[in-house]
């Protein structure tokens, strides 16, 4: 029964979001990365628990934007830096008007155009009150200040799925600061293994 399985994540989800107090900033320190999931572009599940004591980049993309040349630079670091335990994580949005398309053409672009072969979410909402739980738990966690600004901003979460650094679009994926970063990250992958 894969379709009950769904909708018991959804319930908990639901309920770990509603739950009272749980728009504070202090339970948003609380809760971690792996209890969220997306949903894959091709409507599997994508639990965020699959990626547990992995370092993630979560990064919003859009097929028509100035910037959708990062797919190839987010490409390249998921392909120097999967083995050492970094999963790039794109997450298709119109919140800027630049992904008008729906999944099956968002995925065929991506890996078209860019050889994309990391993990996409379906397409979803990254800001305002419509936020995917996990932009709206980054935002409470980065006290109000991790609101992406534009396509391609990027969130890289640590491997106690708690700690999350904020890099601009500008930020480009091959940026000294984001790669000095995310090798940091990767020194604590395996570390606290249970």
């Amino acid at each position: 029964a894969p379709m009950l399985k769904k909708f018991t994540l959804t319930l908990a989800a639901a309920t770990m979001i509603f739950a009272p107090g749980v728009g504070s900033a202090g339970a948003a320190k609380q809760a971690k990365l792996s209890d969220f999931y997306f949903t894959a572009i091709d409507g599997s599940a994508m639990p965020m628990s699959a990626f547990g004591g992995k370092v993630v980049l979560l990064v919003n993309t859009a097929s028509f934007c100035g910037f959708t040349r990062q797919y190839e630079g987010l490409q390249a670091l998921w392909e120097r830096y999967e083995e050492k335990g970094l999963v790039v994580v794109g997450v298709p949005s119109n919140d800027f008007n630049q992904e008008p398309d729906g999944e099956e053409e968002i995925a065929k672009f991506c890996q078209g155009a860019f050889g994309v072969t990391f993990p996409l979410t379906k397409k979803v909402s990254v800001t305002g009150s419509g936020a995917h739980p996990v932009y709206k738990w980054i935002n409470a966690a980065l006290d109000g200040k991790g609101k992406p600004g534009w396509n391609f901003h990027k969130f890289l979460i640590g491997t106690d799925g708690k700690s999350v650094q904020s890099f601009s679009t500008r930020v480009t994926p091959n940026a000294p600061e984001l790669k000095a970063a995310i090798e940091r990250e990767l020194t604590k992958v395996g570390v606290a293994k249970h």
